[in-house]
C-alpha cells in the first residue's frame, strides 16, 4: 500500500507540564502548566482534547458531505481527557467525545458519528494506538 505523507507538525518543548511549546512555523507558542494548577498555560490533556474534537468535527463533515448532507453551523464535538494514576498502571489517560448536531434525526446522527469515528486519525489513534517512535538526538558536547 502506497502512502502519501501530507503534513508534519514539529514542536519543541522545554521544561516539560511547567514548561513552554513552539511550533516551527511559530503558529503555536504556549505557556504549559500541569492540569489542575492556577499556572499561567495549558496542559497536554486540553492539546489532546483540542485536536481530536477538531480533528473528529472534520471527519464529521466530510462524513456528512459523503451522504449528501449539510451539517448545521452549531454542530459540536465536546472532548474530555482524563488524566488518571494507578499503583499498577502508573499514569494513563481516558477520553471521551460528545457529539451536537442539531436538527439532524437521531439515527442520522449516530451514523454520521459512527463514520467520523472510523475516519478520523485521532479516533483510530484512541484504538489501536500510533506507529511511534521515541529516540534519542544527540547534541555534540564542547
Amino acid at each position: 500500500m502506497s502512502t502519501t505523507k501530507l503534513y508534519t507538525a514539529n514542536v519543541h518543548t522545554v521544561g516539560g507540564r511547567e514548561g513552554a511549546a513552539r511550533s516551527s512555523d511559530g503558529a503555536l507558542d504556549i505557556k504549559l502548566s500541569p492540569p489542575g494548577t492556577s499556572g499561567p498555560g495549558t496542559n497536554p490533556e486540553q492539546l489532546f482534547a483540542a485536536g481530536w474534537s477538531a480533528c473528529f468535527e472534520g471527519a464529521l463533515g466530510l462524513a456528512a458531505k459523503e451522504q449528501g448532507i449539510a451539517l448545521p453551523g452549531d454542530t459540536a464535538v465536546d472532548a474530555s481527557v482524563d488524566l488518571h494514576f494507578d499503583a499498577a498502571e502508573g499514569y494513563f489517560l481516558t477520553a471521551r467525545l460528545e457529539v451536537t448536531i442539531p436538527g439532524i434525526a437521531d439515527n442520522i446522527a449516530a451514523r454520521l458519528i459512527e463514520r467520523a469515528h472510523e475516519t478520523c486519525p485521532y479516533s483510530k489513534m484512541t484504538r489501536g494506538g500510533i506507529a511511534a517512535e521515541v529516540r534519542l538526538r544527540t547534541v555534540a558536547i564542547a
